[in-house]
């Protein structure tokens, strides 16, 4: 441990030197455009065997976990190329990912054996932040189809990552391009409004409130005239009966220059976590339709202990939807903090049990899910081919 902490200690001096590169506002760096940022990444899985062993699940299809830890990577890379200085041997801002605030699907599962083709660019930015879109492509005979959508926002920190950053101003060039920055401010919009009312903050809605006390009378007991005597419908689970929970150590090969863990791999363990807890309820193979609103609340050392645990808080016909908590705590201390929570919406093979809240707390557990899986565009067509 030694020997890695004094190459941190020396990578962390080089970057104090980056400083007098920092631009003091906005307006001292000059505007860019988004074919500036604009950037591809092929995956040669159809010609590198070593390179599919990594990518390769038991049922012969993709690691899905593998391609959040590729976009992850792809979103920093974007921005770095954004707010390039040409002057400076390396970048003085310190990019880290925000929020991924949504992720959708368009194939059901994907071939190990094609290759996948990454490309995206910066679509929206404002003070110190940036939003990237991102596309996946993977080749069908002899043209890249799209199977991905991924809209992430990232954060521009100074060198040694201790505050905000100001990043390069965005200038459209055409009606497309107008249209895509106007959509990332309704959808910086979108997130504060959702925010704005969370179920941590605000009592649900006259409809919520219905649709949870509907579900408490399917639940009691007619045998009985009490509130306290609850049986579960026919087809349902209680949702305290869909938890999974993990823990991870966490090694240095996962970290950042900064001595964190990379956001990717964080969002890899949840969303493992999450298919293996979707799996498990449903009974049957389940496929990742959608991803959103992951916020990184609170940065990961390395060396920390992380727990996650995951619960079934939603489902629908053949959906489910999935909440992964992850929270953290040192070796010396033993208080936990909230780092992460992971929303994925899931597509079983046959239909899947109804899930029921016991508790209030679980009944907003399962209110939030319900506004996850409502947010989506349902019904999602994915191709099988």
């Amino acid at each position: 441990m030694r020997e890695l902490s004094r190459d941190h200690v020396k990578a962390m001096e080089e970057r104090k030197l980056l400083q007098s590169f920092l631009a003091e506002s906005q307006k001292g760096l000059p505007p860019r455009r988004m074919r500036d940022s604009y950037s591809e990444v092929l995956l040669p899985l159809g010609s590198q065997p070593e390179l599919r062993e990594k990518y390769l699940t038991v049922q012969n299809t993709i690691r899905f976990g593998r391609i959040l830890e590729d976009l992850d990577s792809l979103g920093v890379l974007i921005c770095y190329m954004h707010t390039r200085i040409h002057e400076a041997k390396m970048s003085p801002l310190s990019i880290v990912t925000a929020l991924v605030d949504k992720i959708d699907m368009q194939k059901m599962s994907l071939s190990p054996e094609q290759d996948i083709k990454f490309s995206g660019h910066v679509s929206w930015v404002g003070k110190t932040s940036m939003e990237v879109k991102m596309q996946m492509f993977q080749l069908h005979g002899n043209e890249f189809c799209p199977v991905l959508d991924a809209t992430f926002v990232m954060v521009a920190r100074d060198s040694e990552n201790k505050g905000p950053a100001f990043v390069n101003p965005l200038i459209p060039e055409s009606p497309e391009e107008e249209e895509l920055f106007r959509q990332g401010e309704l959808n910086k919009g979108r997130r504060v409004s959702f925010s704005a009312k969370s179920l941590l903050k605000m009592a649900p809605s006259a409809e919520e409130r219905n649709t949870i006390h509907e579900m408490f009378l399917h639940t009691l007991d007619p045998k009985t005239v009490s509130f306290q005597s609850r049986v579960l419908p026919p087809n349902a689970v209680w949702m305290e009966d869909s938890k999974l929970k993990s823990l991870e150590v966490c090694h240095p090969q996962e970290r950042n220059i900064f001595n964190r863990i990379f956001g990717g791999f964080l969002m890899r363990k949840a969303y493992e976590l999450g298919w293996a807890t979707a799996c498990n309820f449903g009974g049957s193979r389940p496929f990742v339709v959608a991803v959103d609103d992951i916020m990184f609340q609170k940065p990961v050392d390395v060396g920390s202990l992380l727990f996650l645990s995951s619960q079934v808080c939603f489902t629908q016909d053949n959906y489910i939807q999935v909440r992964v908590h992850s929270e953290v705590a040192s070796l010396e201390s033993k208080e936990h903090m909230t780092t992460n929570v992971f929303h994925f919406t899931f597509m079983s093979e046959k239909e899947v049990p109804l899930v029921f809240p016991r508790t209030y707390g679980e009944s907003m557990l399962y209110l939030d899910g319900k506004r996850h899986f409502s947010s989506m565009s349902v019904p999602v067509n994915l191709r099988k081919d």
